[in-house]
């Protein structure tokens, strides 16, 4: 498979688990949590799935948007075979043999892509069967108000630097204004991304959660993609702008008859 991919671009170190990615495409080594989250059942969270290597290496997160098609970050996919990643569904405890482990049959990453701080950090893949578990939309519209309340899930590090999950972790974090997330980085694009967090740090996603999904309203809104160490303060987690691409994902949602599934409730929603 060459290179793993990191989940979340380290520029410092993230703290969900997104603190992977490299600046032209997956760097070695890869794993991040979700910094100052809580363990749920992946029954309240059935889109929630995760990548490993052919041997079983956890390296990204993705959303199940479709029986057979899962949206992640392009860093967790850029230059890799279909081959050689494998997708797990239904799995909270990632060392039981609970859940689905499927093939991927395609890999569509944006055309733009060249890196998570440039944008375009999206890729569609297509798996070889469906998976039997709840899908969620993906947000058309601007649900990027700041404030707004928003879950972040996955299997990666708890702490920056620190070991991975075993199992699935979810937090909440608000959304923060745009002009405070380009303070925090200068690279932040309003157009390709939108940042969540607290100002004091403490919650975040990290190495290892790149990929997965930031869910407001039921829907997926943002993709786990870059930031600076894991909930340190001023340094938000960085997602893809999921409204930004949505028309490039459900075109490829739609490539294989499916349509983006009926949403699965949250629990609190």
């Amino acid at each position: 498979m060459g290179d793993i991919p990191r989940a979340r671009i380290l520029l410092g170190a993230l703290a969900l688990t997104t603190a992977f990615a490299a600046a032209s495409g997956p760097p070695a080594g890869a794993s991040a949590d979700v910094v100052g989250g809580e363990r749920v059942s992946i029954n309240d969270y059935p889109f929630a799935v995760y990548l490993t290597t052919t041997d079983g290496f956890q390296f990204c997160g993705g959303t199940l948007v479709a029986p057979d098609k899962v949206v992640t970050a392009a860093h967790c996919a850029a230059d890799q075979e279909p081959s050689a990643i494998r997708v797990v569904g239904g799995r909270e405890d990632k060392q039981s043999d609970d859940g689905t482990v499927a093939e991927v049959k395609d890999i569509w990453v944006h055309p733009e892509y060249t890196n998570a701080l440039a944008g375009y950090d999206v890729a569609v893949l297509t798996l070889g069967s469906d998976l039997g578990y709840g899908t969620i939309p993906i947000a058309t519209d601007e649900p990027y108000k700041e404030g707004t309340k928003t879950t972040v899930l996955g299997w990666g590090r708890t702490k920056d630097g620190g070991e991975q999950s075993r199992y699935l972790l979810a937090a909440s974090v608000p959304v923060m204004a745009d002009k405070d997330c380009k303070t925090a980085y200068k690279a932040y694009n309003a157009g390709a991304m939108v940042c969540a967090g607290l100002p004091q740090g403490g919650i975040d996603t990290c190495q290892g959660d790149s990929g997965g999904p930031l869910v407001i309203d039921g829907r997926l809104a943002g993709i786990a993609s870059w930031g600076e160490g894991c909930a340190a303060p001023g340094k938000p987690g960085v997602y893809t702008r999921v409204s930004a691409y949505a028309q490039d994902i459900v075109d490829h949602v739609l490539s294989s008859g499916h349509e983006s599934g009926d949403p699965a409730p949250l629990p609190g929603q």
